[in-house]
């Protein structure tokens, strides 16, 4: 017995070490590319920094980011920027899911895949496709359609009363593949007994929505809500590659300020004490959006 309960013992530790070896890789992973470049802007964020030369100046850099009136107009662009994009971008994910599902299973799979493709094409040939479609000149396409109603050439882009608008309409008509995925597949997972039970006592499409699929999609929508959120406050490649912030910073997104402080003026220091800022203000928002969101969501 005591024979067998050592080789046991020893079979036992002999798995906890094959653990740990595949754990380790995940951990310096993690430590290389996530927490070491996390510890490092916050060192940097107090210090005027430079390849060659750094000085430690305090909190400076937060104390100047904090009076910096372009700063706060970035956030507000941000939050903007979020609150026009996110809740439009989830009911029409939401909307096109529903429509999906009644499809036999060759065309559920080819409308997915037709929505996720702009996911896997280049973002840049993306934009590219979007500065024609904006093109100021008689022949850009989003011209000649209002054209056709009487409406005068728009400078989607150059006119601070348009640009950001230009920038939530290319976020309202692209990239919703993943959510749309995400919505099946949650959509597909609801008991079909619900469904059952509710014609039986005569409920109505609406009715089924309200009282079934709404309350059983809340963890999903609360996940596509709280990464949505994540993701517009750190929005880049759109404004960069198509206004560069302008015109009058109307269009400076914090992630954009950041690069810019950076690349441009070469403020490192700034720029991490921008980047914490802005991870700091993410978090906040997902805490509440946790708390206030997901008292009633059940995993």
């Amino acid at each position: 017995m005591a024979r067998a309960s050592n080789i046991k013992n020893r079979l036992n530790r002999g798995d906890g070490a094959w653990a740990y070896a595949f754990i380790a890789v995940a951990l310096v992973v993690y430590a290389l590319f996530t927490a070491y470049p996390v510890l490092s802007a916050l060192l940097i964020s107090f210090q005027q920094y430079s390849p060659l030369k750094s000085e430690y100046i305090g909190f400076d850099n937060y104390s100047g980011i904090f009076a910096s009136d372009l700063f706060w107009k970035a956030v507000w662009n941000t939050v903007v920027y979020t609150v026009l994009t996110v809740p439009v971008a989830l009911l029409i994910s939401f909307a096109v899911a529903i429509m999906i599902m009644p499809l036999k299973k060759w065309a559920q799979t080819t409308f997915k895949a037709v929505y996720y493709l702009p996911a896997v094409a280049s973002g840049v040939a993306l934009s590219v496709v979007w500065l024609w479609i904006y093109d100021p000149l008689p022949g850009g396409i989003l011209n000649q359609l209002i054209g056709m109603l009487g409406i005068p050439n728009q400078n989607w882009l150059g006119a601070s009363s348009t640009s950001m608008f230009s920038l939530v309409l290319m976020s309202w008509l692209s990239s919703h593949g993943t959510s749309i995925i995400i919505y099946v597949a949650a959509l597909l997972g609801i008991d079909e007994s619900y469904y059952e039970a509710a014609s039986i006592d005569g409920a109505t499409f609406w009715q089924k929505m309200w009282h079934i699929v709404l309350p059983c999609l809340k963890p999903t929508t609360l996940f596509l809500l709280v990464t949505g959120v994540i993701g517009s406050f750190q929005v880049f490649q759109n404004a960069y590659l198509m206004t560069g912030g302008g015109p009058d910073h109307s269009t400076t997104m914090v992630g954009l300020l950041i690069f810019d402080t950076a690349f441009k003026y070469f403020e490192f220091g700034k720029a991490a004490a921008q980047s914490l800022v802005l991870a700091a203000i993410i978090g906040v928002i997902a805490f509440f959006q946790f708390k206030f969101l997901g008292k009633d969501v059940e995993y």
